[in-house]
């Protein structure tokens, strides 16, 4: 297993997180996943034995049992260098302050949060999506106390766009406060949307990148094929919907490249969608999660295959994001002045 520092921190993460929403089962998280502690305990120490020292939840999985869950398996095992890493925002009851980004919403999560986990800090705590009613000073300010109280160590953010990132990266230093460290993003080789803004940004500021559901929901594994029924016991069979899919054709181009490759390797496509993910350069960690042993172990074997370079370009070709403005217009006229970040979007646009 590899280890990478996380943005601009000290923190080294394992390029293979363990994500936790098929942990308990409740409300709409039922349709991931419904496992129990014995199950999950199994599976906790099925990834820490193969390296992995970062687990990631959040308070909505399951209506806080996932993170109860995750405090029943850990015990102990929390000294042995085990990083946990949770997100709030979402709604966690009835009332007019159970969701959001105010200092009153996240400092209770927060509490909350460590409660269920039985713990007295969390390593790397997460904004799970924009709220633009809290002014963002009040959010940042909230976060900078809870690490001044010593119950979180690191803060970032999820879900949020290229702006939002700029702008509290810019009250951090006006303020002096804590800064984000890294951000969650769905990317994978069906949905490259971070590459316009995301990824670049990443890169320009020194954000770590954790990506969650990076096999597009069960699609990118391989069970998925053009012209057949979503596979009994899959999300999509249960009536998932993300992520969107706004071009199926290409979708399943992309699913054969995989299969193909993955084929000739004698390793799952599933492997081969997370290698991709992996060796792209402003990723840290790709977020697995699942039901089975079978499904961790599949997934963990990603952290050590390395693709060829023909065998990336293949994957880049068929999955190739359309250059939407004003990137088209900079690609044209302003390719003589690109930085290292305008790169991570125009790099395979220059190279046809």
């Amino acid at each position: 297993m590899e280890y990478r520092l996380l943005g601009r921190s000290g923190l080294k993460i394992s390029t293979v997180t363990m994500g936790t929403m098929t942990f308990g089962g409740k409300g709409w998280a039922k349709m991931v996943g419904d496992l129990g502690v014995s199950e999950a305990r199994r599976l906790v120490d099925l990834c820490l034995d193969a390296g992995v020292n970062l687990i990631d939840t959040a308070d909505v999985y399951s209506a806080g049992v996932s993170e109860e869950i995750l405090g029943e398996v850990l015990g102990g095992k929390r000294k042995n260098g085990v990083l946990i890493a949770t997100k709030a925002r979402f709604p966690m009851g009835d009332g007019p302050n159970d969701a959001g980004s105010s200092r009153q919403h996240l400092i209770a999560a927060c509490e909350a949060s460590l409660k269920r986990m039985k713990t007295d800090v969390i390593d790397l705590y997460q904004l799970h999506e924009w709220d633009g009613q809290t002014p963002l000073e009040e959010t940042m300010e909230a976060l900078d106390t809870l690490v001044h109280q010593g119950k979180v160590r690191y803060v970032g953010c999820s879900n949020f766009s290229g702006w939002h990132i700029m702008k509290a990266l810019g009250i951090s230093e006006r303020d002096k406060r804590q800064r984000f460290v890294s951000q969650q993003i769905h990317y994978t080789l069906e949905a490259r949307d971070a590459e316009y803004e995301l990824l670049p940004v990443s890169i320009d500021q020194g954000l770590g990148v954790l990506v969650w559901s990076p096999l597009a929901g069960g699609l990118l594994s391989g069970k998925h094929r053009r012209n057949q029924a979503a596979p009994e016991g899959t999300r999509q069979f249960a009536g998932w919907t993300e992520p969107p899919i706004r071009d199926e054709n290409r979708l399943w181009n992309i699913v054969e490249t995989l299969v193909a490759i993955a084929e000739s390797r004698s390793v799952s496509a599933a492997q081969v969608a997370l290698a991709w993910l992996i060796g792209r350069k402003a990723v840290t960690s790709v977020i697995i999660g699942g039901r089975t042993e079978a499904q961790f172990k599949d997934n963990l074997a990603a952290a050590e295959l390395k693709l060829t370079e023909e065998e990336r370009r293949r994957l880049d070709d068929v999955s190739l994001p359309p250059v939407i403005y004003p990137y088209w217009h900079q690609l044209n006229t302003a390719s003589d002045r690109l930085s290292e970040a305008d790169m991570e979007l125009f790099a395979p646009h220059l190279k046809k």
